[in-house]
Parts: structure tokens; C-alpha cells; sequence
């Protein structure tokens, strides 16, 4: 049982240094198709929850959160740090509540679907995490950012902007990536099972 705890507690851990290498990488070294830039972040938060349970994917969210509202303090998100000035509080609430609910939601779907079949529990999960984590920022934009999103459209249409800028340009490529990880992460998730 201890032995259990301790490999949850360093997969974690090494869960979360994948992230900030991935989160720092793609703060400095974009991967650009096109004006889309691709994060591969969120791939740890729904490999941990699945493989290590739901308070994992919560506490992985939760770093991920930390990650994110760090990059808004220090500028390397432009937009963040936008969000940032307007309002530090609430700048915090808005990356944590997004960072911890998708990879709470990512746990507690493969949770549910895993002994219906893996592969489908993956993918669900795959799906819930970026579903989760752009609709919880976008209703704290909604919420406490309108002028900051009043800027982001340039004065035009904000709900526009939001479905052209933030989900065609931001979360559909997080969805892909998410799905076409989807089933190597149930392989890697098989294989630790195995150990």
C-alpha cells in the first residue's frame, strides 16, 4: 500500500515536470500551423487522471493552473497577462477553476467509462479536459473580463472573436492533439498498469 502511494506521488511529480517543460516550450518555441499555435499540455493532466484517479487530475489541473497564471504574471502570455492586470484575483480564479475542474472532469469520466472499454474512456476523457478547461475560462471571461475581450476583438463583434479566435484558433487544435493522443495514452496507460 505504501509502495502504491509513493509511485502515485512520483508519477505525479513527473506528470508535472512534463507539463512545465511542455508549458515553458510552448511559451518560447510556439508550434505554429498557420496563425495556430498547438499546446500539448493538457495531454499530462488527462494521462494522470486516468491513470492515477481523480484527485490526481485534480491536483495536476491545479499545477497546470499554478503554470498558467505564472505565465500571466510574467507576460509570456501576452493575453493572460492582459487578464492579469485587469484583475490578479480573479485572473487567479479563473486559471486554477479551469486548471483544476477539466482534470477533475477528466478523472471522473474515464473513472466511469473505464470498465466499458479503455480506448472509449480515453478518448472521453480527451475530450472532457480542453471541453472543460475553455469553457470554465470563457465564462470567467464572460463573467469579469468583458473589457479585456472588448480589447482582444479589436472593438469588434466579441462573440465572433470568441468563435473564431478562441475556439477555431485555440481549442479545436487542443481537442485534436487531445484525441489523437488519446489512444497512445491508453497503451502507456496499460503498460504502467502492467508494472
Amino acid at each position: 500500500m505504501k509502495n502504491q502511494k509513493i509511485q502515485k506521488m512520483v508519477g505525479v511529480a513527473l506528470l508535472i515536470a512534463v507539463m512545465v517543460v511542455l508549458q515553458f516550450l510552448a511559451a518560447v518555441f510556439p508550434i505554429k500551423i498557420g496563425p495556430v499555435s498547438l499546446s500539448l499540455v493538457l495531454i499530462p493532466i488527462v494521462l494522470g487522471a486516468a491513470t492515477y484517479g481523480i484527485a490526481a487530475g485534480g491536483v495536476l489541473g491545479g499545477a497546470f493552473g499554478v503554470l498558467t497564471y505564472i505565465f500571466c504574471v510574467n507576460g509570456m502570455d501576452g493575453g493572460g497577462h492582459m487578464v492579469f492586470q485587469a484583475s490578479p484575483a480573479l485572473c487567479f480564479v479563473v486559471v486554477m477553476a479551469k486548471g483544476i475542474l477539466c482534470g477533475l472532469a477528466a478523472g471522473a469520466v474515464y473513472k466511469v467509462l473505464h470498465n466499458v472499454n479503455g480506448y472509449l474512456a480515453m478518448v472521453c476523457a480527451a475530450i472532457v479536459c480542453p471541453v472543460v478547461n475553455t469553457g470554465v475560462f470563457l465564462a470567467g471571461m464572460f463573467l469579469w473580463f468583458m473589457d479585456v475581450l472588448s480589447v482582444w476583438a479589436e472593438g469588434g463583434n466579441v462573440v465572433g472573436y470568441v468563435l473564431s479566435g478562441l475556439i477555431v484558433i485555440n481549442f479545436l487544435p487542443e481537442l485534436g492533439i487531445n484525441l489523437l493522443f488519446s489512444p497512445a495514452g491508453q497503451r502507456i496507460l496499460r503498460a504502467i498498469k502492467k508494472s
